[in-house]
């Protein structure tokens, strides 16, 4: 009689991450809402019949109601139509410059762990010169350098949040770098950006991950500041961040203006943090099989 082989099926870093995460109910809950959200945002010609940017001076600062569900704001524009699209721009801006900064500043970080030598010294103390400013002065800085537009805004959260990255991956590259399937694979003569991409890159990716879900709600705070002080994308286009500087001013008689944009970048950066804290208990030792 053959013995069974009762040798559980080996799973990828990004999996063993994604199986443990589905115990944590909040992280689930968090999933879920991002979801919606991602999902209203996308679907908001269909969940409004009103233009976003079409003003009706008539209707300003009007109350909830059959035709405006969250009422409208200072130049009768639909909230939630305009919440609906400033949703598109806050998710597209932050997940953008989020995944930018984790593939750029992922892979300086391995590049640094892994050459070591001048070439690391040279990446962390660029890392350091920018993590000693603060990120949102950081952001505020290169963006009124370049102009407040999509792209430079994009590029501005990404200088910001880059060296996080950069810092989480070089640890654990510089261990890894001294592992048997490292040096097996040196032996046979594989090149370092073989080796760097195929062989250490899966294996820190689950604390990229991590990163990345909890640095999302940051760029997504981040796009907010910089609507709500001017700096962000140029109106008529809606954002977060602009809806509740432009509610600001009446914020005494007609509070809603301001705070039904501001409950949605609470919504959707709970959200993200939910994902980011579950994400977080899954990669921890104590907590795998």
């Amino acid at each position: 009689m053959t013995a069974t082989d009762t040798t559980p099926p080996q799973r990828t870093p990004a999996q063993r991450l994604l199986r443990l995460a589905r115990r944590n109910k909040l992280s689930t809950v968090g999933l879920i809402l991002f979801g919606l959200i991602a999902l209203a945002a996308i679907a908001a010609p269909l969940l409004s019949s009103h233009d976003p940017l079409a003003q009706n001076i008539l209707h300003r600062l009007e109350d909830r109601s059959a035709d405006y569900l969250l009422g409208t704001d200072v130049y009768g524009r639909d909230t939630w139509t305009r919440i609906l699209y400033g949703l598109r721009v806050s998710l597209l801006i932050g997940l953008i410059s989020t995944a930018l900064a984790m593939i750029i500043g992922s892979a300086l970080g391995i590049l640094a762990g892994y050459r070591g030598g001048w070439i690391d010294s040279l990446i962390m103390r660029i890392m350091d010169m920018l993590l000693a400013f603060p990120t949102l002065i950081t952001g505020l800085f290169i963006v009124a350098v370049l102009g407040a537009n999509f792209w430079n805004i994009v590029l501005a959260i990404t200088v910001t949040i880059l060296p996080k990255f950069a810092r989480v991956a070089r640890a654990p590259t510089i261990a890894l770098k001294e592992r048997e399937f490292v040096e097996a694979a040196r032996a046979l003569g594989y090149s370092d950006l073989r080796i760097m991409a195929v062989h250490i890159a899966p294996n820190v990716l689950g604390e990229v991950i991590v990163l990345a879900s909890l640095w999302a709600a940051y760029a997504i705070r981040i796009e907010a500041y910089l609507s709500f002080i001017g700096l962000g994308i140029a109106p008529p286009t809606p954002t977060l961040g602009t809806m509740i500087r432009e509610g600001f001013e009446h914020i005494l008689d007609s509070p809603f203006v301001s705070i039904y944009p501001g409950f949605a970048v609470l919504l959707v950066v709970l959200s993200l943090n939910l994902i980011g804290d579950g994400l977080r208990d899954a990669i921890d030792p104590k907590l795998r099989d």
